[in-house]
């Protein structure tokens, strides 16, 4: 058996919870959305991405993230077409933090919970800038979810 490999997602999602309208909660069944799936339908389906480029955003395989998107797929469809609730969370996941130099345009990562960088990695300049794609500043609190390097 393969070692489990750590998902790399932009930040936590910020609905964590879907359900039909006008059914309570307790009566409905369950449907689990891990953080990973959820950054693959993002990336692949909102962000239009190839799966090739998404696994590299993501820090897998082009293969595990076919698995993943497709394992995302199925729970939404079974959501929308039985009519459950959508739960978002858990998975192996990583959190990180994009940046943006205005100066060299270099794109950079970071991990939660390491602080701001000082300057931009390439050039030095100290103009840079969050650049988590439709995320806002929100996209996390610095938890990793059972992660280790």
């Amino acid at each position: 058996m393969r070692p489990f490999k750590c998902r790399t997602v932009e930040g936590e999602p910020v609905i964590t919870y879907f359900k039909p309208n006008g059914i309570p909660a307790k009566l409905l069944e369950e449907i689990i959305l891990t953080v990973d799936e959820l950054e693959a339908v993002r990336l692949g389906d909102f962000e239009g991405l190839y799966q090739e480029d998404a696994a590299g955003k993501m820090g897998i395989s082009r293969q595990t993230f076919g698995n993943i998107i497709t394992s995302a797929h199925k729970k939404i469809a079974d959501c929308i077409v039985n009519g459950k609730a959508l739960k978002i969370e858990g998975g192996m996941v990583e959190m990180k933090r994009r940046f943006l130099c205005s100066g060299c345009k270099n794109e950079w990562e970071e991990s939660f919970g390491t602080g701001r960088p000082a300057e931009c990695p390439k050039c030095g300049s100290k103009k840079f800038q969050r650049a988590n794609k439709g995320r806002g500043e929100c996209g996390g609190r610095g938890r990793r979810s059972g992660c280790s390097k």
